[in-house]
């Protein structure tokens, strides 16, 4: 299967570096056997300071786990260099936000859910914890003066092979 780089479309309006935050971030996953095309029924989770041995001791991944119906061990990993933020100037076009490496398992839907950063375009004012859930956020922050951000995502998500 290779690497399949998963890509976000958003709205961005006064905020801008729309990102995955932290090793704990959680990449909520829906995900299908390369063997036998099961699909996983429940939302799981993957995160980059998650780690399991391969079979064999051939390395490890973020995610091993053996298929429910065919039985066949399969893995998936985060490739942390490829994470990258969504910036203003992406608005409104796809952009490839994270890549995993899947031996046998193949991300079919992502669920963004809590744990996203960002800053505000012009007072660079830092968001922590955006909640993605509902498919628009809006984030107030109050100083001198009203200050309100939103997120409106397209949850046509798209998954693209990556070279």
């Amino acid at each position: 299967m290779g690497r399949i780089g998963l890509q976000l479309r958003a709205t961005l309006e006064n905020i801008t570096r729309l990102r995955a935050e932290g090793e704990d971030f959680r990449w909520y996953l829906k995900l299908k056997c390369g063997n036998c095309g099961e699909v996983s029924e429940k939302w799981q989770y993957l995160r980059l300071m998650d780690s399991a041995p391969l079979k064999g001791g051939r390395g490890s991944a973020t995610m091993v786990q053996k298929c429910k119906l065919c039985s066949r061990e399969n893995s998936i990993d985060i490739l942390s260099q490829t994470i990258k933020p969504y910036n203003a100037e992406d608005s409104e076009k796809f952009k490839t936000i994270v890549e995993f490496e899947c031996r046998g398992l193949e991300p079919v839907d992502f669920q963004p859910q809590a744990g996203f950063a960002a800053e505000g375009a012009e007072s660079g004012t830092p968001f922590n914890d955006i909640n993605l859930l509902e498919k628009v956020c809006c984030l107030s922050f109050i100083s001198n003066s009203n200050y309100l951000a939103s997120v409106p995502y397209d949850t046509s998500l798209k998954y693209v092979p990556c070279t």
